[in-house]
């Protein structure tokens, strides 16, 4: 079965489908930062309901007041941030969770250390597909 390992202990490769250009599996730093807003890259999978994305904020960054079609779920992995939902705000560290309603306005700060977060988008954010590529670098997550 494609996916498992063999008797050598090496993986048996995914035969034939790929999503947005992947393979069923790959590495982090292999996928093309995007410019999502200034001092915002995300590295971005999008499947065929959902899309996710490893998000790079820079210390200081902004992501403005906005609002989308699609529910959105978060994980802070490194750093903090101060996010707003609604009208509620909260500082938020490495492990904090976050979920976002549709069309629901939200907002990010970064303090001087930056974060990164995981972004889990349903239904696919079609508007993230024709993003500029960044030029490659190394990811800041994992360490």
């Amino acid at each position: 079965m494609a996916g498992e390992l063999g008797r050598s202990g090496r993986g048996v490769r995914a035969r034939g489908v790929t999503l947005g250009g992947l393979s069923f599996f790959h590495d982090i730093a292999a996928v093309e930062p995007q410019r999502i807003w200034d001092g915002v890259v995300a590295r971005v999978v999008h499947g065929e309901r959902i899309t996710s994305a490893v998000v790079e904020l820079d210390p200081r960054s902004v992501v403005p007041e906005h609002q989308h079609e699609n529910e959105q779920h978060g994980i802070v992995l490194s750093g903090s941030l101060v996010f707003h939902i609604g009208d509620e705000s909260r500082e938020l560290r490495a492990g904090a969770l976050y979920r976002i309603p549709p069309n629901t306005p939200h907002g990010v700060e970064t303090g001087l250390g930056g974060a990164v977060v995981v972004d889990i988008f349903s239904p696919v954010r079609d508007d993230w597909q024709t993003l500029a590529r960044e030029a490659s670098r190394q990811p800041r997550w994992p360490g």
